[in-house]
């Protein structure tokens, strides 16, 4: 094969982080854990990159979405 056509990739994550740790609640002001979810530039990101199952990805995104109304995250960070 084409060593060019062999691409290494970081590995996934297992499961979801929300789903492991048994939470059903993603609280808008728990900064630490939403941030762990936002790319370098403060945007959300997507399922396949941050491994949160599709319940969980729509929760983040609405207490991002709060956050950022509540001055807790930027809008944009650069």
């Amino acid at each position: 094969l084409n060593s060019m056509a062999i691409r290494k990739t970081a590995p996934r994550p297992t499961g979801c982080h929300w789903c492991i740790n048994n939470k059903e609640v993603i609280d808008y002001k728990d900064v630490p854990a939403l941030r762990k979810f936002l790319s370098s530039y403060g945007k959300i990101m997507p399922r396949r990159r941050s491994g949160l199952c599709a319940m969980h990805q729509r929760k983040f995104a609405t207490a991002a979405k709060r956050a950022r109304i509540m001055a807790l995250i930027p809008f944009e960070s650069r």
